[in-house]
């Protein structure tokens, strides 16, 4: 039986066309493409093997929203977002306030289609098989409260028993399928050796480390607030590491070279940094769901 997933694409611009099929490899992926709305929803409705969608944020994206969800279009989604440029306050503005304050890119908490979308900047396109197995992976665990839209969205909420009927039997389906195709509970979990980080490019791999650092820097920073959103911050790092298979002692160091940062900074400004030993469970934590990961991703015997 094929192992591959199967993908619907929308891309409103073309630019973006060549670069994102030539990242989803023919072996791994079934790909459906269109640069028409009406096409990818005429796609959708006569394929009941559909694994993911991604789709292009732009002007008209709600319009097309609110038609999936008029037919209860519920499936994992991935979104691609226009980079930008973001200034990052400096290190003595993310140690005040117990580190605890900094709460960065709030604006990409908001969400478009449903709870479990995952936004992929058109900057980390070269990453978007990591970002599919998530979108994936937040599905199946996808509530039916928070697969409807919340108030501030222009569409009327759809009915919460029709909703929750339908999420169900796209989930179960998801899963079976995923279970008959691999045996095992995850397809999320089957990684391309390709995007392990000793086989990235020098330049590749730096730039890939430094947005570890920036990632595991934000977690840090939100990890004692009342943020909601840091354990998927805390999943989405270690997605990075586990595809990447980045090693556990490699994770070590970015904690201890960001609290040494910290300290020096403390010491300037002549406070105790005997409150960075708190963030030692940050590092257990994150290892901790490391560890799941590769546990879950063991093949079990049917």
């Amino acid at each position: 039986m094929s192992t591959q997933l199967s993908i619907c694409i929308y891309l409103h611009d073309d630019k973006f066309a060549t670069s994102v099929t030539k990242l989803l490899s023919r072996e791994r992926y079934l790909v459906a493409l269109t640069n028409s709305r009406r096409e990818f929803v005429q796609l959708i409705e006569e394929n009941t093997n559909i694994d993911c969608l991604l789709f292009q944020e732009y002007s008209e994206l709600t319009s097309l929203i609110h038609k999936l969800h008029n037919k209860s279009i519920l499936l994992p989604a991935v979104i691609i977002k226009q980079s930008e440029s973001e200034n990052y306050p400096e290190t003595q503005e993310l140690v005040n306030n117990d580190l605890t304050k900094y709460n960065p890119q709030q604006k990409y908490q908001n969400f478009i289609y449903h709870q479990a979308e995952i936004p992929l900047l058109t900057n980390q396109l070269s990453q978007i098989d990591f970002y599919i197995e998530q979108a994936i992976q937040k599905f199946l665990t996808l509530s039916p409260a928070s697969s409807s839209k919340d108030e501030s969205q222009i569409f009327s909420q759809p009915n919460d028993d029709h909703t929750k009927n339908i999420l169900h039997q796209q989930q179960h389906r998801l899963y079976t399928k995923l279970r008959e195709r691999l045996g095992y509970l995850g397809v999320y979990y089957k990684r391309n050796p390709a995007n392990f980080i000793r086989n990235m490019a020098p330049g590749e791999r730096r730039k890939f480390v430094d947005q570890l650092k920036l990632e595991y820097r934000h977690i840090v920073l939100k990890y004692f607030s009342q943020d909601n959103s840091l354990n998927n911050r805390i999943d989405e790092f270690v997605n990075l590491c586990f595809f990447s298979d980045i090693p556990v002692t490699q994770i070590v160091e970015i904690h201890m070279d960001l609290m040494d940062e910290f300290a020096k900074q403390l010491k300037l400004e002549g406070r105790s940094e005997e409150m960075l030993l708190d963030y030692r469970l940050t590092l257990i934590d994150t290892i901790a769901h490391l560890c799941e990961m590769y546990r879950r991703s063991i093949p079990r015997e049917s």
